[in-house]
């Protein structure tokens, strides 16, 4: 059983990883202990071809400085030979004692340095504090299990289920503390995507502020469907050169996402693309900001989501409702088998409602394209006023504002395999002048000839 200075070092190791950029490789931590208890070193690991948290932190202690000591970890220590060599042979080489982590790596190559770490007499001990690394790992999981991005659709709307009034004005639906919030979400994101649609509606810019700055990490924007990109758009103004995809094919878009290491996607595009990633069962979470008004008419936060009778019916499970000034957001993850991604987080067991510091109201909308009827990815980029109630909360405000993607299939982490972070979305597909939309490399070039005919269909 872990000790108390054990399971203090594993929740500082996974502060520790936290440190580390996120790409298509885990973020990891480690701390080794003396006989003790006392810290001695420690360590994580910061990208791909780099060392892994435990060789990292063992580089901080001379030849024999670990032989006897406790290797604490939040991933199982691997046990495979990519860039890197085993982090399991480094800690037997270093004459480690004992190694305590907190979830078995889920690598059908990686996984197994448990095994090799207690064949060569370690004493080693699993499962401490899994579900915080489980949490922590969230999204990187759903890429290993999926191979795909995790993602987070997100839209605004009324007490009646309305992201826009019946003239196709939205802004705004909801308050500041709710724009506010879904800024800081987008921060937190590797990508944030809208269809041509709203990108005509709203000129939106894509990023993350913090009220007049910048977050520092901003997310990539990606733009998906036929029309071209304006010249004189804002998003081209973005930290990042935006990636178009002249497609419908979202399972394509994914695939390239995930090749360029951009794992947690978050959809803000309006009522047209939210409701094609939903019909496709490609939402890992839902995301629905809800203000105390009415609006009536036509102008529905999501349009055809492929349920045609009650037995259809996109069943969720509420992770969480938390009140942002006046206006509720409800957190909801899909209960289907295989179209979601079972909550890990620490608040995933039950229920829980935070309250916010009380904003002024004018909120956020998000634009997505024509309010068609769209046969999952149908008309993503059709021409439609605001859409998905925080209009991308962008519209007519500081330069840069969103940033979502997805990703998929990843290869085996070779110990943090080549990781290509959210900030250089260019090293995948080949440099491009900033500023100027990616053809999103050879993939794209396979889905413009792929996909050719029904990107046609889309309406414009």
């Amino acid at each position: 059983m872990a000790t108390d200075a054990e399971i203090a070092a594993m929740r500082h190791a996974l502060e520790l990883a936290a440190r580390g950029r996120r790409s298509r490789n885990p973020q990891v931590g480690a701390v080794i202990l003396a006989p003790t208890g006392r810290v001695i070193a420690e360590g994580w690991h910061h990208g791909a071809g780099t060392a892994h948290a435990e060789v990292d932190a063992l580089s901080h202690l001379g030849a024999d400085g670990a032989r006897g000591a406790t290797a604490v970890v939040t991933l199982e220590p691997c046990n495979h030979r990519g860039r890197t060599g085993p982090c399991a042979e480094a800690l037997i080489s270093a004459g480690v004692a004992r190694v305590v982590y907190a979830m078995d790596d889920p690598g059908e190559h990686e996984g197994g340095g448990a095994s090799r770490l207690r064949a060569a007499g370690i004493d080693v001990e699993g499962g401490v504090l899994q579900d915080d690394a489980r949490a922590f790992l969230d999204t990187w999981l759903t890429t290993r299990r999926l191979g795909r991005p995790h993602v987070t659709v997100k839209w605004a709307q009324s007490l009646d289920g309305r992201a826009a009034a019946a003239d196709g004005t939205s802004q705004w639906i909801t308050g500041s503390a709710a724009r506010a919030d879904v800024h800081r979400r987008r921060s937190e994101a590797d990508a944030i995507v809208v269809g041509t649609g709203t990108l005509h509606a709203d000129d939106p810019a894509l990023t993350a502020r913090d009220g007049d700055a910048l977050f520092p990490n901003q997310p990539v924007p990606v733009v998906i469907g036929a029309r071209e990109v304006p010249d004189d758009a804002r998003i081209r103004r973005h930290p990042h050169a935006p990636l178009a995809y002249p497609t419908r094919d979202l399972d394509a878009v994914l695939d390239d996402l995930t090749e360029r290491g951009l794992h947690r996607v978050f959809v803000e595009g309006g009522p047209t693309l939210a409701s094609a990633f939903i019909a496709r069962g490609l939402a890992d979470r839902v995301l629905a900001y809800v203000a105390p008004t009415l609006l009536g008419g036509p102008r529905t936060a999501l349009t055809e989501i492929g349920v045609d009778t009650i037995a259809d019916q996109r069943l969720l499970s509420l992770e969480a409702v938390e009140r942002l000034g006046d206006d509720l957001l409800l957190i909801a993850v899909p209960r289907t088998a295989g179209s979601s991604l079972p909550s890990a987080s620490a608040e995933a067991t039950g229920l829980h409602t935070h309250d916010s510091t009380q904003a002024p109201r004018g909120a956020h909308t998000t634009h997505d394209s024509a309010q068609a009827p769209n046969d999952e990815h149908a008309a993503l980029d059709s021409t439609q006023a605001p859409s998905n109630g925080h209009t991308t909360h962008d519209t007519a405000q500081a330069p840069n504002d969103e940033h979502a993607a997805r990703t998929r299939a990843q290869p085996p982490r070779e110990e943090h395999a080549a990781h290509h972070p959210p900030q250089q979305p260019s090293e995948r597909g080949g440099a491009h002048t900033p500023g100027q939309p990616s053809a999103a490399h050879d993939g794209i070039a396979r889905m413009r000839a792929a996909h050719h005919t029904s990107a046609e269909g889309a309406s414009s």
